[in-house]
């Protein structure tokens, strides 16, 4: 049963932000739904603007997946206007999982493999106790406070999404469709909101989706346009990592000059 509705206002490069505070007001099951104006298009198209971001976001679909909702239908209406604009309009449903904190000016932007449980439960990325990312994070400069997306994404430009967004205790239970149905989702929104640089923490996703073989450091393939740096897991069960490691790679994806390729 739809139990609500959202329509996404002002510059759509604020609208991810708009569904996250969905999300968090929201509880796993409830159901809404949301619209946008038309502008919504169906993919990346057209050419860039001044900042260098596409002039088309991804379609509503998808932006509502990276909040963290499943779009149970979808539509975009030919006779009905909302605030003076044909819009788009989808039925989405409240998901166990993390929703994007992303905007437009990113210095970096960390993509993990899918959440954990824990941190879907608490709502932040790399969560789960004896996770390193975040003192990692704070080792390497990237914040200055850890386990808080929102201050990295204010304060410091750095944004956070997932690969795959279906919540599992272990990433080796996700399976190689997921992985490249989340990497067409990743790669609409680094074309459309251009961040500086792109960070994979996890070798797994990258190496189904793109290089068999890839090793970590600066990727030879671009996504959406962007540099792409590859590091390993900083889950507490990579044993091959310790916390100095996770933090030079950290330190490297944001500081280090981009290799031309």
């Amino acid at each position: 049963m739809t139990v609500g509705h959202l329509h996404l206002q002002g510059d759509p490069s604020s609208w991810p932000g708009q569904l996250l505070d969905l999300h968090r007001r929201t509880t796993t099951g409830d159901r809404f739904r949301i619209t946008a104006p038309s502008i919504a298009g169906s993919g990346i198209a057209g050419s860039d603007d001044a900042s260098g971001r596409s002039d088309r976001q991804p379609a509503l679909t998808e932006l509502v997946t990276g909040g963290g909702f499943r779009c149970v239908s979808a539509s975009r209406p030919p006779s009905s206007k909302h605030d003076g604009e044909y819009s788009a309009s989808v039925i989405a449903e409240r998901q166990w999982t993390l929703p994007d904190t992303v905007a437009a000016n990113m210095r970096l932007l960390v993509c993990g493999l899918n959440p954990s449980p824990t941190s879907a439960d608490r709502g932040i990325g790399f969560g789960r106790p004896g996770n390193r990312f975040w003192p990692a994070a704070v080792a390497a400069g990237l914040v200055t406070e850890a386990f808080s997306p929102d201050a990295a994404l204010t304060q410091h430009g750095v944004g956070m999404t997932d690969l795959v967004k279906r919540t599992t205790t272990k990433a080796s239970e996700l399976l190689p469709t997921e992985y490249q149905q989340g990497l067409t989702r990743v790669e609409q929104l680094i074309a459309w909101l251009q961040p500086e640089r792109i960070c994979f923490v996890g070798l797994a996703g990258w190496r189904v989706t793109m290089d068999r073989s890839a090793k970590a450091g600066w990727q030879n393939e671009r996504l959406g346009g962007r540099p792409v740096y590859l590091m390993p897991s900083t889950s507490g069960l990579n044993a091959h990592s310790q916390l100095p490691d996770l933090t030079e790679h950290l330190s490297a994806a944001l500081n280090n000059p981009v290799p031309l390729r």
